[in-house]
């Protein structure tokens, strides 16, 4: 028999509280859960290929691209720090081993100078190794800032290596527009008598001597007046 206090409703379990949303079916535990470089258990892979299930989930069938991106990404990186370690190690055979793996030498070692460049703790996750190499040649400074760009902007190796290239190009113009803009001084000592034929032919020309010597220089430079002919112009 069931005693019931004075206030029944107080004995009484609240219902729980109704949840209008719409069920999502828990996703099946796969042994990759738990691991971000392990493949969905639908893909097989093999050593030639990839086997996938007939009618696979579009969903599944973007994640396992993502993850299968993941690990081809985190692959390069860990060459790199392989090849690192075998130099550092073992540096009369790491060759060897390397030429026993079938690797290809020269893009491991590229791989090995991006690592180099990046410590594991300035390596950003979301990049891939290709985004470090376009920076790795930078000074520190200049990697930090142009990875936090592509990290903001969600920008490919490609934009990134384009937005570098036009940032250097604009720079450039700058520099070469600011040493047009700046003159050069050049200092010429000249007897007395000939100081002032010079003044005598720049005030024929309504010119100051400054200008009148610029003006021939230059027409000698660029081989509008002969080197032979430099006498007679002087004169005139």
């Amino acid at each position: 028999m069931q005693v019931l206090s004075p206030n029944r409703e107080a004995n009484r379990q609240a219902p729980p509280p109704r949840d209008d949303r719409p069920s999502v079916p828990s996703p099946r535990a796969t042994p990759s859960q738990g691991s971000k470089l392990a493949l969905d258990a639908s893909a097989k892979p093999r050593r030639t290929g990839l086997q996938l299930p007939v009618s696979l989930p579009f969903d599944t069938w973007r994640r396992i691209g993502h993850q299968i991106s993941l690990i081809a990404d985190s692959s390069a990186w860990w060459l790199g720090d392989w090849l690192v370690y075998g130099e550092n190690e073992y540096t009369d055979r790491y060759k060897r081993a390397v030429e026993e793996s079938s690797l290809d030498i020269q893009t491991l070692r590229n791989y090995a100078w991006v690592a180099r460049r990046f410590p594991v703790s300035r390596r950003r996750d979301r990049l891939s190794l290709q985004h470090h190499a376009e920076v790795a040649a930078l000074p520190e400074h200049e990697q930090t800032l142009w990875l936090d760009r592509a990290e903001r902007f969600n920008w490919s190796r490609n934009r990134l290596r384009s937005q570098i290239k036009a940032h250097r190009a604009a720079a450039l113009s700058g520099r070469t527009a600011e040493t047009a803009r700046q003159k050069a001084v050049i200092q010429i000592d000249v007897p007395a008598d000939q100081e002032q034929s010079w003044r005598d032919a720049a005030r024929r020309m309504n010119r100051s001597v400054e200008e009148w010597a610029r003006l021939i220089l230059n027409q000698v430079a660029t081989g509008e007046i002969p080197v032979r002919g430099v006498h007679d112009a002087k004169a005139g």
